[in-house]
């Protein structure tokens, strides 16, 4: 059985009205009826499981965004809470599923300016507050270095929750490693070695690109892989991004990429509920 998953977060949020620039997780606390309302889009389209608004809502980078806080522990508490409150509330309509998003930190640990402890525990105060809502699992994604998603997936075992992760696969000759070098297989290996429940890639390039990606996972292990593949490649287009793959011909690809071993797939940047809707229909 495959299940489908939502699609792009970011851009249904600038579309409510995010500032370029603007923290999207803050929005949990300033404008939870936006929020909600791209939930509920998701959930209405034919999603089995929707993320959260908390992708970068860790101590590491909500301390860029100046929101008027002085207690920055508090405020990761509530941003992540809240983030989680709002998708269950939307997905309890139709008993769907959460799973609460974590996002990368923004740290390059191989600069070594910052610690892998401290990026450990940052993870650790994230995955700890969303797990207080009861989510039903916890996606780490777009992750480009392993480092980091590993010491993510310690973290978020330690809420006993599934935990699901996802690498970037968008360099070398083939769009085939992550920015850091890392190949499918190596992924797969050592985030099955930090217990990893879900394994698979979101964002960085096109559907199709996912296909051989994903086939090269499955050849190498029998965990459940978890897809959200772009709308194509973006296009610049005065000052937006366009993206001009259609509803239509993502769901078309998306028939091969779970021949080739998908079990969850959804969509990254630039799909819409249009996406979902037509995968939901077509698949």
């Amino acid at each position: 059985m495959t299940f489908i998953l939502d699609g792009g977060w970011g851009t249904q949020l600038q579309q409510r009205g995010l500032g370029l620039g603007e923290c999207p997780d803050l929005w949990n606390l300033s404008h939870p009826e936006k929020v909600k309302e791209v939930a509920d889009a998701y959930i209405e389209a034919g999603s089995d499981i929707i993320l959260t608004n908390t992708f970068g809502a860790n101590r590491l980078t909500l301390a860029k965004h100046d929101a008027g806080h002085n207690d920055l522990t508090e405020q990761i508490a509530r941003v992540n809470r809240a983030g989680v409150r709002i998708s269950l509330e939307a997905a309890k309509t139709k008993n769907r599923k959460v799973f609460a998003s974590v996002g990368p930190t923004g740290i390059v640990l191989m600069m070594g300016s910052t610690s892998p402890d401290e990026v450990y525990a940052a993870f650790l105060e994230q995955v700890r507050a969303a797990a207080a809502e009861h989510p039903d699992g916890i996606v780490i994604e777009t992750m480009s270095d392993t480092a980091e998603a590993v010491l993510a997936v310690k973290a978020a075992k330690t809420t006993g929750l599934p935990v699901a992760v996802t690498m970037v696969f968008d360099s070398g000759k083939n769009k085939d490693r992550t920015m850091m070098g890392t190949t499918p297989e190596q992924a797969v290996e050592q985030l099955t070695a930090a217990g990893a429940d879900i394994i698979g890639s979101n964002c960085g390039q096109g559907i199709e690109g996912f296909i051989p990606i994903c086939k090269r996972m499955r050849a190498v292990t029998k965990l459940p892989l978890w897809m959200k593949a772009n709308a194509g490649l973006p296009e610049a287009v005065g000052d937006k991004t366009v993206y001009h793959q259609t509803p239509e011909k993502f769901a078309e690809a998306a028939k091969e990429l779970i021949a080739a071993g998908a079990d969850y797939i959804g969509g990254c940047c630039g799909t819409t509920p249009e996406y979902i809707r037509s995968l939901r229909r077509n698949n």
